[in-house]
C-alpha cells in the first residue's frame, strides 16, 4: 500500500494517531524536497556506477524522481502525515509511479544519512543566498558612504558627542561588520560542504558504493570520514545559526541607530514612507517599524541558536530522533536573515540624509576638545597637561555658554602661553576631520580611499 510504513514489518500494532501526528515532520521538512530528489538522483547514479542498479533501472528511477519534482513544483503533490517525512513521501510516490523498481532506490542508504545530506545541500544553497544578500547590502552602504564621504557627523561614545566624523566614515563601520559576517559564512560553507551519504544508518553499508563519485555528482568537497559522525553531526547547522545570530546583532545595532537618527531629538535621517507605518490614534506619527522589527527578530534568531545547542548537548552517538528538531530553527533563521537583509537593502538607499542637522550636531558638545589637546602636544606640552588645559577650556566655555571657537585668544593664553592664533584652525569641524588623514581615519580623503578598497574586497564573492 502507498501509505504503508517502510518499517512496518517488525510491528504488530498501528501507530497511535496522536503519536503519528506528533512525530511526523513532513509539515515542515517538505521544503527539502528539491534537495532530497537531488540526493536521490545522485544515489541512483552511483548505484548504477558500481553495478548495484542496472542502467535501465537507474534511468527509470531518475525519470520518476524528476516527474515527482515537477508535481511538487506545480502544487499537485499529495503530502501524507502517515508517511512521516519528505523522504518517505517521495519514495512512496516513486513506487506508485514506477512500480517495484522504485523499491530499489533505498539500497545502501538510510534516512539518517539521507536527511543529513539533504540538510547540508539545502543549507549550502541558503548560505550562498545569505552571502549574496549581505554583499548586496554592502554595496548599497558603499554607495551611500560615497555620497556622504564629506558630510560632517557627530561621533559618539556612551551616546555622548565625542568627536566629529564623516557620515560616510560611520557607514563604513557598518560595512566592516557585514564584511566579517560574509567571511564567517564563507568559512561555514566550507565545513558544511562534506557529504554524509553512504554512512547509511550509522555503520556504513555492505554494498560496494563509491562515495567519492556521489560527492562529485552533488558538488561536495569530499565524503565524511566517519559514518557515526556523519549521521549525527549538526555542527554545520549550529555554526550557520551562530553566524546568523551575529549578523542579526549587526543589523540590530544598525537598526538602533536608524531608530535614533530618525527620531525628533536627533533628526539626522528620514526613512522613506515605504518603510514606516503610522499610528491608529496619533495622526502625526511616522514609526520606524522596519528597523524596530529587525531589532526584534534578532532575539528570535538568538533563540534558535540556544535551541540547537540544547538539542545537541545530551545526545549519544549516533542518530537520535531529537535531530528532527534541527530543521525548523534552521529554516526560520534562514528566512529571518534573508528577509532582514533584503529589507535593509531597500530601506538604506531610500532614506534622506539631513546633512545640515548632522553638521550642526558634529560641531556641538565641544567635539573638537581632543583636537585642542593634540594641538598643545604639538606645541611641546605633555599630553596629560594638555588634556587638563583642554578640560579647563571646556569648563570656561560651559560657564560662559560659548563654544570653543568663541573663546577669545587672550582667554586661551591665560590658560597657557603655548596657544597661538592658529588654534582656531584645529578647533573647526573641518580641521578636525582633515587632520585624521591616516589609514582607517575619518578624513574625507581616507573615506574615499577606504571605499575603493572595500569594493575590491567584496569582489571575491563574485558580485
Amino acid at each position: 500500500m502507498a501509505n504503508e510504513k517502510p518499517w512496518s514489518g517488525r510491528f504488530t500494532e498501528p501507530t497511535d494517531a496522536v503519536v503519528e501526528n506528533f512525530t511526523a515532520s513532513v509539515k515542515f521538512d517538505r521544503r527539502l524536497y528539491r534537495h532530497d530528489i537531488m540526493g536521490s538522483i545522485a544515489h541512483a547514479r552511483m548505484l548504477a556506477h558500481v553495478g548495484v542498479l542496472t542502467e535501465k533501472d537507474r534511468d527509470v528511477i531518475i525519470k520518476g524522481l524528476q516527474d515527482i519534482e515537477s508535481e511538487i513544483d506545480a502544487g499537485n503533490f499529495a503530502w501524507s502525515t502517515e508517511l512521516e517525512d519528505v523522504h518517505m513521501n517521495i519514495e512512496a510516490r516513486l513506487i506508485v509511479r514506477i512500480g517495484e523498481i522504485g523499491k530499489k532506490l533505498h539500497t545502501g542508504r538510510s534516512r539518517n544519512d539521507q536527511v543529513a545530506t539533504d540538510l547540508r545541500l539545502y543549507l549550502r544553497d541558503g548560505v550562498d543566498a545569505v552571502i549574496r544578500a549581505t554583499v548586496t547590502l554592502q554595496n548599497v552602504i558603499l554607495d551611500l558612504a560615497e555620497r556622504e564621504a564629506n558630510t560632517p557627523a557627530p561621533g559618539y561614545t556612551h551616546l555622548q558627542i565625542a568627536q566629529p566624523v564623516t557620515f560616510g566614515h560611520h557607514l563604513l563601520a557598518w560595512f566592516e561588520m557585514l564584511a566579517r559576517d560574509a567571511d564567517r559564512l564563507s568559512d561555514c560553507r566550507r565545513r558544511l560542504n562534506i557529504m554524509p551519504l553512504g554512512a547509511a544508518a550509522l555503520a556504513g553499508t555492505s554494498f560496494p558504493i563509491d562515495r567519492s563519485y556521489a560527492a562529485k555528482l552533488l558538488g561536495f568537497d569530499a565524503p565524511a570520514e566517519n559514518s557515526l559522525d556523519a549521521v549525527s553531526d549538526r555542527d554545520f547547522a549550529i555554526e550557520f545559526v551562530s553566524n546568523s545570530a551575529l549578523l542579526m546583532t549587526h543589523l540590530s545595532r544598525m537598526s538602533e541607530e536608524l531608530v535614533l537618527w530618525s527620531s525628533t531629538p536627533f533628526d539626522f535621517v528620514e526613512l522613506s514612507d515605504a518603510y514606516c507605518t503610522g499610528s491608529s490614534i496619533m495622526p502625526q506619527k511616522k514609526n520606524p517599524d522596519v528597523p524596530e522589527l529587525v531589532r526584534g527578530k534578532t532575539g528570535r534568531v538568538y533563540g534558535h541558536l540556544v535551541a540547537l545547542l540544547t538539542l545537541m548537548k545530551g545526545q549519544p552517538l549516533a542518530y537520535n530522533k531529537d535531530n528532527q528538531e534541527d530543521k525548523e530553527p534552521v529554516f526560520d533563521t534562514l528566512d529571518t536573515v534573508l528577509g532582514s537583509l533584503q529589507v535593509f537593502a531597500g530601506m538604506i538607499p531610500s532614506m534622506t540624509v539631513k546633512r545640515e542637522n548632522l553638521a550642526r550636531a558634529a560641531a556641538s558638545g565641544f567635539s573638537t576638545a581632543t583636537d585642542l589637546a593634540d594641538y598643545l602636544v604639538r606645541q611641546g606640552v605633555a599630553f596629560r597637561d594638555a588634556h587638563e588645559i583642554a578640560g579647563k577650556a571646556v569648563r570656561l566655555a560651559i560657564d560662559t555658554e560659548r563654544d570653543l571657537t568663541q573663546i577669545d585668544i587672550k582667554e586661551y593664553r591665560k590658560l597657557t602661553p603655548a596657544i597661538g592664533e592658529d588654534v582656531f584652525d584645529v578647533l573647526s569641524v573641518e580641521g578636525s576631520l582633515k587632520a585624521r588623514a591616516h589609514l582607517g581615519g575619518t578624513a574625507p580623503v581616507q573615506v574615499q580611499a577606504a571605499i575603493i578598497r572595500a569594493r575590491q574586497r567584496i569582489k571575491k564573492f563574485g558580485q
